[in-house]
């Protein structure tokens, strides 16, 4: 960000419940946006001007497009300023919040929505339709026909890595069960269950060295955000996280045989050098203290704790194994329980990661989970097969 720029920050937002849901995708959205409005309660309807949403799939998962209009009609929210859908696969809801803190720091808004939203669990008999669906994010002529969705790739990773570092099926497991151990004390999340390393090593194998309790899942829901100006800001709410830097990086596109390693994500490297240098953070594992990463499979927060600058290549099992990515370790890792425990509404995801920043801040969630006062914060995520990383820095005492 240049000197021209004005500092933005979140005061506030709401979700839906998450999980498999009766609820429509229009229940959804009015569902979080209701919470968010509710949560701050000095701002209406009618101070929005700019409306972003983050949907993947409505076309395949509720057969609707031009989903921005539509939730403009539901909350009541006539826009006069900037209104868009952004689609980035899983990392779509963080796109959502990139444009609307862009389009403040701008000065071409002072006031943003953003609303993430994915209803993905269809009937029984039309499940095969989700998953076929998800083949979409891949190449899907040269990928997805052959079978190579998620979990294939990412065992691919946990194979390589695995054989490079020596990182071990425990280490993956450990991943697992911390951070589905914080959803059991998350009110929103999907899976609220406490689950122990060897829960995660004997469910059901998927797609080896991956078992089921390895992988997130197929999550209806949606959650909502209110972004404002310094001045608005301040002038609406004390309890703000501000937004200090983003980054993104693409490279390899779809295609899984263009990608530069299957053991290693420069372009997280990329994208969260550049959020660290518009937050001036030079140590991130002394300088943060909370995050919410990826961790659609176990092994990606393994990767994501060594491609983000934490620690050393192939140090990331160790990291989870010595407790240092626990809410009392060196950063706090997923408190809200990850997508791994609170299962992964595509277009949800990266908002719902923002507002836990935004919650942890301010002490607005269970003692059970809460990293212990933290004062920085970074929310990332990956999409597709990879090829693309955002990171986002969040403050709570300076913009």
């Amino acid at each position: 960000m240049t000197d021209a720029t004005r500092n933005v920050g979140i005061v506030g937002g709401g979700h839906s419940r998450w999980g498999v849901r009766e609820a429509s995708y229009k229940d959804l959205i009015q569902e979080a946006g209701k919470a968010t409005f509710e949560d701050v309660p000095n701002v209406t309807p009618d101070d929005v001007e700019g409306l972003f949403v983050g949907s993947v799939q409505p076309e395949r998962f509720a057969f609707q497009t031009h989903v921005a209009p539509m939730v403009s009609e539901l909350l009541g929210v006539d826009v006069d300023g900037m209104i868009a859908r952004t689609e980035l696969a899983c990392a779509s809801g963080q796109a959502a919040l990139r444009y609307a803190w862009l389009a403040i720091a701008a000065g071409e808004i002072d006031t943003a929505l953003v609303l993430g939203v994915e209803k993905m669990n269809l009937p029984r008999e039309r499940m095969g339709e989700t998953q076929a669906s998800m083949t979409n994010v891949m190449d899907r002529e040269f990928d997805g026909v052959n079978g190579l969705n998620a979990p294939p790739y990412f065992a691919m990773v946990a194979q390589r890595h695995m054989h490079e570092y020596g990182t071990t099926r425990e280490q993956l497991a450990q991943v697992s069960a911390k951070n589905k151990s914080h959803a059991a004390h998350n009110e929103f999340a999907h899976f609220q269950e406490e689950v122990s390393v060897d829960d995660v090593v004997d469910s059901f194998e998927l797609s080896p060295p991956l078992c089921l309790y390895d992988c997130s899942g197929v999550t209806d829901g949606a959650a909502g955000l209110v972004l404002m100006s310094e001045e608005k800001a301040r002038e609406t709410t004390d309890e703000i996280a501000w937004i200090t830097g983003s980054g993104q990086s693409c490279f390899g596109g779809n295609s899984v045989n263009n990608l530069p390693s299957m053991s290693a994500w420069p372009q997280a490297t990329r994208a969260a050098e550049s959020a660290y240098d518009d937050a001036g953070i030079d140590d991130p594992l002394a300088e943060l203290d909370v995050a919410e990463i990826h961790d659609c499979f176990s092994i990606s927060e393994i990767l994501e704790y060594e491609d983000l600058g934490w620690v050393e290549k192939g140090a990331g099992g160790q990291f989870v194994a010595d407790g240092r990515s626990a809410l009392d370790g060196d950063i706090g890792v997923n408190p809200r329980g990850g997508l791994l425990g609170c299962g992964h509404p595509l277009g949800a995801t990266g908002v719902s990661q923002a507002l836990e920043i935004y919650d942890q801040f301010h002490g607005r969630v269970p003692d059970a989970r809460r990293v212990p006062d933290p004062e920085t914060g970074l929310i990332h995520n990956l999409s597709g097969s990879a090829s693309v990383h955002s990171v986002m820095t969040l403050s709570r005492g300076r913009p």
